[in-house]
């Protein structure tokens, strides 16, 4: 299925929110995730379907100085 993820086109075979993060090796606790503009919290991603064109953020921290 065709995503956009980050603002990149991807082809995704994922079907959920938590099986796209698995995919593409997203990590750790302090991740946050919009679908659609739309803000989905940790306990929400195993159950949150995916869609043709949907639009998904993925936020990380970062370290610098």
């Amino acid at each position: 299925m065709r995503l956009i993820v980050n603002g990149e086109p991807q082809d995704i075979t994922a079907k959920t929110l938590s099986e796209l993060l698995t995919l593409m090796e997203y990590e750790g606790e302090w991740l946050a995730t919009a679908v659609n503009g739309e803000l989905v919290h940790r306990e929400d991603r195993v159950g949150h379907a995916l869609h043709e064109n949907d639009r998904i953020e993925v936020l990380t921290p970062m370290q610098g100085g």
